[in-house]
């Protein structure tokens, strides 16, 4: 696995189908950061509330996706397109576990703590308001990380997977099962069996259960 870009952005007002909205998606690319605990550094978000912080100090897509998308909205797509922090060839949501852990370059270490819910936003910056339905389908949500080594990160860094999750809960099931193609009792307490899963997903995943 290798870090295709590096892509940051501060808040911003665009307009999405007719309203102005503020957001940190534009991400430009850029050739090394410093990642802390919590973000990239001269990253920002709009919406503190939902995005950012420690359990989704990063967010990931895959390289590999980008030719089935520019096949989608029939435009080329440069690195960041889906609001990524980090674009990275050679992954697959079916091949990593929430909870998997990587080292980045020489020093960075992060670990998977849920997948990524694609929002309104990134559906008004490709000014496609069917793009979150289109991702729930086949499950290329991209995921967040959260930082156990701070450091600098630099694009051509290799990401090794450096310690794999005993519960093999990949990000595919996980998504498989918050958008209900797998709603039954086993596959809900599998995920939330991941003691590295994030809050959010904890809370969210546990009031369906208790329903």
């Amino acid at each position: 696995m290798k870090i295709i870009s590096i892509n940051v952005a501060q808040p911003e007002t665009r307009v999405y189908f007719g309203k102005e909205t503020q957001t940190g998606g534009h991400k430009q690319a850029v050739p090394q950061a410093r990642l802390t605990y919590t973000n990239f550094e001269g990253d920002g978000q709009a919406d503190l509330k939902n995005h950012g912080g420690p359990n989704k100090a990063v967010c990931v897509y895959s390289f590999d996706h980008y030719p089935h998308w520019e096949e989608v909205f029939g435009v080329s797509l440069l690195p960041g397109a889906f609001s990524e922090n980090l674009t990275i060839a050679g992954l697959q949501e079916a091949e990593v576990c929430l909870g998997d852990v990587f080292r980045i370059g020489d020093e960075v270490r992060v670990q998977i703590s849920q997948p990524r819910q694609p929002c309104s936003k990134l559906a008004g910056k490709h000014n496609r308001k069917d793009l979150p339905d289109l991702i729930h389908a086949n499950s290329w949500s991209g995921f967040y990380l959260r930082v156990l080594q701070a450091g600098v990160v630099r694009a051509g860094d290799a990401a090794e997977l450096v310690e794999r999750h005993p519960l093999g809960v990949t990000v595919e099931f996980a998504n498989q099962v918050m958008y209900r193609q797998r709603a039954d009792y086993a596959s809900l307490e599998r995920v939330l069996a991941v003691d590295a899963l994030s809050t959010e997903w904890q809370k969210s995943l546990s009031r369906r259960l208790t329903r």
